[in-house]
């Protein structure tokens, strides 16, 4: 039996949370508000690897500019002796986790999460983990699928071929969004899962898939880390050298290349928070299925989602919509069109509007 080793956290609280706007800017994205709970989403995400029996202390990679809202949102919870990369530039996921597998053990196993995903079940998440750490051991790389509740075409789909070990399958094939045609046939087939963004792998594995697969992407992290400037547990890799990485996201650069890829599918209540909508689904309703944070008055409303961080909003007489107010912008939009925020921030950009950073 493969004698299991306390695994690291890496946290990527890069993104800038866009789809969440007015509440989320490029300042201070989706990751370090309090949306879902009383804690911030990338709390959240600590929390769940608290256990310093099972996890060593997370790495996080972040966005430069966040630098101190992270360190304290992490010091609230308990995980001040984190491990902080300050990325100089965004470079999408592939070249971030690389930053945290070079500075981690070659040997470490990684537990890769998003800082702005829900899991209302934690012990089904970590109970997957704990089945797919043995398999991650012998040089597979994981990644953990969302077992599929509906045919959503927003995301991602991973099907599932033979078993490797209880609960871990070998992947058939990772597919783009499908249109709902195909996603209900999917679902009906029942050997997809979602792909839900969260990875399993040791450092090692890590980066020779991405020598094998995306040389340039490791090149530049390696030049990047080499280069770089620590500040007791902060960590800012060279600028320069990092620019030089292309943009690409691990599922591309590595997951969909490699040849030893499994999915472990798990239930575990997983949100991707990606839209005002998904937050009316989340939350908890009134009897007119109305979801009301900050000073909302709702007369004859329903179905709503009304949220206001700033002044009084009243609503009167109106059903499906979500009202969001900040100290400096609105935004209502029907409920079920809440993609549609991006329209509304291409109109923002043309302008060069300060809501969009501040």
């Amino acid at each position: 039996m493969v004698e299991l080793r306390r695994i690291t956290p890496v946290i990527l609280s890069g993104g800038s949370g866009t789809r969440l706007w007015p509440l989320s800017r490029a300042g201070k994205p989706k990751q370090l508000l309090s949306l879902t709970q009383d804690e911030t989403m990338l709390q959240l995400t600590a929390r769940r690897t608290v256990d310093s029996d099972r996890f060593a202390a997370p790495i996080i990679v972040a966005n430069a500019r966040h630098a101190a809202m992270i360190a304290e949102q992490l010091a609230a919870v308990g995980a001040g002796g984190a491990t902080v990369i300050l990325e100089p530039a965004a470079r999408n996921t592939a070249p971030a986790i690389a930053l945290a597998a070079l500075h981690a053990a070659p040997d470490a196993l990684l537990l890769v999460m998003p800082s702005d995903h829900v899991i209302a079940d934690v012990d089904a998440f970590l109970a997957a983990v704990d089945a797919t750490a043995p398999v991650v051991e012998q040089g597979w790389l994981a990644t953990f699928g969302i077992t599929p509740d509906a045919p959503e075409i927003g995301y991602g789909y991973i099907r599932a071929g033979a078993e490797i070990a209880p609960g871990v399958r070998r992947v058939e094939r990772f597919v783009e969004k499908p249109d709902r045609a195909t996603a209900e046939a999917y679902l009906a087939e029942g050997c997809y899962a979602w792909n839900g963004g969260i990875f399993l792998f040791r450092a090692d594995a890590y980066l020779a898939a991405l020598d094998a697969h995306a040389p340039a992407i490791v090149a530049a992290a390696r030049a990047a880390m080499a280069a770089a400037r620590t500040d007791g547990n902060e960590i800012r890799p060279d600028a320069a050298a990092f620019a030089l990485s292309p943009d690409d996201s691990v599922d591309y650069a590595v997951m969909e290349r490699a040849e030893r890829v499994v999915v472990a599918p798990v239930e575990m209540g997983w949100s991707d928070v990606g839209s005002w909508d998904a937050l009316h689904d989340l939350a908890d309703k009134d009897a007119a299925g109305n979801v009301h944070h900050g000073s909302v008055i709702a007369i004859d409303t329903s179905g709503c989602l009304i949220r206001s961080d700033g002044p009084v909003v009243a609503a009167v007489g109106v059903s499906d919509l979500i009202i969001i107010a900040t100290k400096d912008a609105v935004l209502v939009l029907p409920r079920g069109s809440s993609q549609d925020v991006k329209r509304a921030i291409a109109a923002l950009k043309r302008d060069g509007h300060v809501t969009l950073d501040h």
